[in-house]
């Protein structure tokens, strides 16, 4: 029987497939999704798996069973499935493990306008009717599903929000890791003033190449070699099912996605002047003080996409951003997409003519740690213990905040955060400060503690 607590995470459904995911339990997830979301029609779109047409097909046939029509657009990346919901205006299902390896699948749920289905919206219940085995019953008259493609359009909006002028051709590499770009990315960037260079853009689920993971730096070695061999002048990597884009510079440096934060949350401060712009706890200070010099309200935010998108709606913010790679715009229903991420940053490379490296290094002012993962007995004891030695140790001790594990800001450009991870015993740790000598020393302070 499967582990439903497993299964059912705190964002999305993703297990191993035929153990914890088959297509009769993806049948009655579409079944359960109708209840939930009270809807009479759905949209549902899928990555390059294996196993994905026969959970596609099983939870279409669940949502019919249900009494839902539902519009299969076939495939697709996860923002295509957030054009499709927020377009059209009602539920949808994407079913795709994201970066998980080749055994894997998953369905990631949204209402509609893109409205996330996570832990405190509604995927608790699903869980809860699955474990008790509460599903509804066939109804006298199912709905029936159709096929509609909706590639052109969600390239043809892409575009409509982001105009890449013809003053500067750019070269760039995409890896799309066997992915879901390789099928998107063709359609959105033709006809622009770019020359592609396509790298592994034949879709396998069993990622043949290399994980669909541009968050692992081993994943990013053959787009750093083949940018510098080709003489582009930028790289993008997209994860599996494209909602994440990662870039790396002409000299196949990778560049920081707070970077990016920052960059971005510029462009749209030209457009709507005295927006806020939601940024999560790990995110550098770098973009928070851009943020501000470009007149904006940085609105600070726990990680993780369902916490984006909820202070994103409180705010009305145009541009969200987190350093894991998710990037959340107000003109894209608020959902997070890799594809229009990278046309901005295609777009501010082309309006001007110094190399990436330079423009980026605008928006880089401190040096970070990256994440740092510790295994630990009891994370709520640990984080008490570091708290109790940071908290008015330091003279220059500025604040110290749990709204994300713990915060620690210490001045001169230095500040931490400890968070617990939710599935394992794990403490992930986030360091800044303004030169490597300075990180490197409140990295190890902290690390005493944790192991």
């Amino acid at each position: 029987m499967t582990d439903y607590s497993r299964l059912v995470k705190a964002y999305d459904i993703r297990g191993e497939v035929p153990t914890q995911l088959d297509p009769v339990i993806a049948e009655r997830i579409g079944a359960l999704f109708i209840r939930l979301t009270e809807a009479t029609c759905v949209v549902v779109a899928r990555d390059m798996r294996a196993t994905s047409p026969e959970l596609a097909a099983a939870f279409a046939a669940g949502a019919n069973s249900a009494g839902a029509d539902v519009i299969d657009t076939g495939l697709g990346s996860t923002d295509y499935l957030y054009y499709a919901s927020g377009s059209l205006d009602m539920p949808g299902a994407m079913i795709t493990a994201s970066h998980n390896p080749a055994r894997d699948n998953g369905i990631k749920l949204c209402r509609a306008a893109a409205s996330p289905v996570g832990e405190g919206t509604g995927l608790e219940l699903i869980r809860t009717w699955l474990e008790t085995h509460d599903i509804p019953k066939p109804v006298r008259h199912p709905g029936v599903t159709t096929r509609r493609d909706l590639l052109g359009s969600y390239a043809a909006h892409l575009n409509s929000l982001v105009k890449i002028k013809g003053d500067r051709r750019l070269k760039v590499v995409v890896d799309a890791a066997n992915g879901m770009a390789g099928h998107t990315v063709p359609t959105v960037l033709a006809g622009l003033p770019l020359e592609l260079v396509p790298l592994y853009f034949e879709l396998d689920g069993s990622f043949p190449n290399h994980e669909a993971n541009p968050l692992d730096p081993a994943n990013l070695v053959d787009l750093q070699a083949k940018v510098r061999d080709s003489g582009a002048d930028i790289g993008l990597a997209f994860d599996g099912d494209a909602d994440r884009c990662f870039f790396v510079d002409e000299r196949g440096t990778p560049v920081d996605p707070s970077a990016i934060v920052g960059l971005v949350a510029a462009r749209e401060l030209t457009r709507h002047p005295g927006a806020a712009i939601v940024y999560n706890v790990i995110t550098s200070a770098a973009a928070v003080e851009i943020i501000r010099e470009h007149g904006g309200r940085p609105v600070r935010s726990r990680v993780g996409h369902s916490f984006m998108k909820a202070r994103m709606a409180e705010y009305d913010a145009v541009f969200g951003g987190e350093h894991s790679g998710h990037y959340y715009f107000r003109d894209f229903w608020r959902a997070d997409t890799g594809m229009l991420t990278a046309l901005h940053v295609l777009a501010a490379l082309g309006e001007q003519h110094r190399p990436l490296s330079e423009l980026v290094a605008e928006y880089s002012r401190y040096t970070a740690s990256g994440e740092i993962n510790s295994r630990v007995t009891n994370t709520a004891a640990t984080l008490d213990e570091v708290e109790a030695a940071f908290r008015g140790a330091d003279g220059a001790t500025v604040a110290v905040d749990r709204l994300d594990g713990l915060t620690v800001e210490l001045g001169d450009g230095r500040w931490f955060n400890l968070r617990p991870s939710n599935t394992e015993p794990l403490l992930r740790l986030n360091v800044e400060a303004a030169d490597r000598a300075a990180m490197t020393e409140l990295r190890d302070r902290v690390l005493t503690f944790i192991r």
